[in-house]
């Protein structure tokens, strides 16, 4: 192995990105290096570059959705071997709050993000901390692996956990792109029904039909209210997911909900939605929720579904590119040509 590895990196203070050559980094005790096969590209990487998310780095490599082979030990590391393959969790609980120091790591309050609070997987190599590891199926592809860090986990997280969607409950999803096809396909998978996609682009709405949704629907049609109660047979949604985070998309999943409906808010971006007057949302008791990520054992769960046939993501990988082309990638990503799932970079 040479000492020097081929990484993207962002520089925070001219947001400029740039492929260069810089050490491979040496696992710590509990680490692992990764050998990396494929890392996903993600909006919030798209919003580090400019600058809806803060830098918290002066340099950085991005890249949070990784998968590859383990290529070297850290010391004190059992369990994993040379040449495994796995998925990386995109980031490390502190360790020291409150949260992490009665156990809670899922719930640490000062979590640091991959990309963000450290280096991620733009690059030949990356380390990872060996509990964060998840063991990829031998017949699951290395490239539907890596966007199991996020793309997947982190729906799965919010339909599972924070929406609690379950069986025969009505289901809509506004922006059905990375995060919102994956809603999509796994409230499917848990038994809701009807499912609702909502998104401006009609050939968006036709892949959300080909992958699970009942009904696809233009957000931009005044009669989108009456079409949502036409399909739930006048109650509306159980669970509304926002993936796109707008305050234009937020107003309109609140709105299409029943007395005691779920908002999960996916998506993020700088817009401040309002819930309108108190007095209406106390008397419907709808529910505003805000996701986040996901849990590590979600990734192994979600691994197992693809390995079994449950969970389809063949359509799911858009593009791979290589890595010295990242910033065609992120270009591509930012003014969606070609409607990409994921786009992957191949170091």
């Amino acid at each position: 192995m040479t000492s020097t590895m081929r990484a993207q990196r962002f520089y925070s203070d001219t947001k400029k990105i740039v492929v260069e050559d810089v050490p491979i980094p040496e696992p710590g005790p509990g680490e692992v290096l990764v050998k990396v096969a494929y890392c996903g590209i993600c909006h919030s990487d798209l919003s580090l570059i400019n600058g809806t998310f803060p830098s918290q780095l002066p340099v950085v490599t991005q890249g949070h959705e990784t998968s590859g082979t383990v290529a070297k030990l850290g010391p004190g590391v059992t369990g994993w071997a040379e040449g495994d393959r796995v998925v990386v969790a995109a980031g490390k609980p502190c360790m020291g709050c409150v949260n992490c120091m009665r156990g809670d790591m899922s719930n640490c309050l000062r979590i640091r993000l991959m990309a963000f609070a450290y280096d991620g997987g733009w690059a030949e190599y990356t380390v990872a901390q060996a509990f964060g590891l998840t063991r990829v199926p031998d017949n699951v592809p290395l490239e539907q692996a890596a966007i199991l860090a996020d793309a997947v986990s982190t729906p799965f997280g919010a339909v599972v956990r924070t929406g609690q969607v379950g069986i025969g409950e009505s289901v809509g999803v506004w922006g059905v792109g990375g995060l919102g096809t994956h809603i999509v396909q796994l409230a499917r998978l848990v038994g809701a029904a009807p499912i609702i996609a909502v998104d401006v682009n009609p050939a968006v709405l036709e892949r959300a039909l080909a992958v699970g949704a009942d009904y696809a629907f233009d957000a931009r049609d005044p009669e989108l209210a009456a079409q949502i109660a036409s399909a739930t047979g006048g109650r509306m949604l159980d669970v509304a997911f926002d993936a796109v985070g707008k305050g234009s998309t937020f107003d309109q999943a609140l709105a299409s909900l029943t007395v005691g409906g779920r908002f999960v808010g996916v998506g993020m971006s700088a817009d401040a939605p309002t819930i309108g007057p108190t007095s209406f949302f106390n008397l419907t008791r709808k529910q505003v929720l805000g996701h986040l990520g996901y849990q590590n054992a979600d990734i192994g769960t979600l691994a197992t579904l693809v390995s079994r046939g449950r969970l389809d993501l063949t359509r799911s990988i858009s593009e791979i590119v290589p890595l010295e082309d990242v910033a065609e990638g992120i270009a591509k990503l930012d003014r969606a040509e070609g409607n990409p799932i994921r786009i992957l970079i191949q170091p």
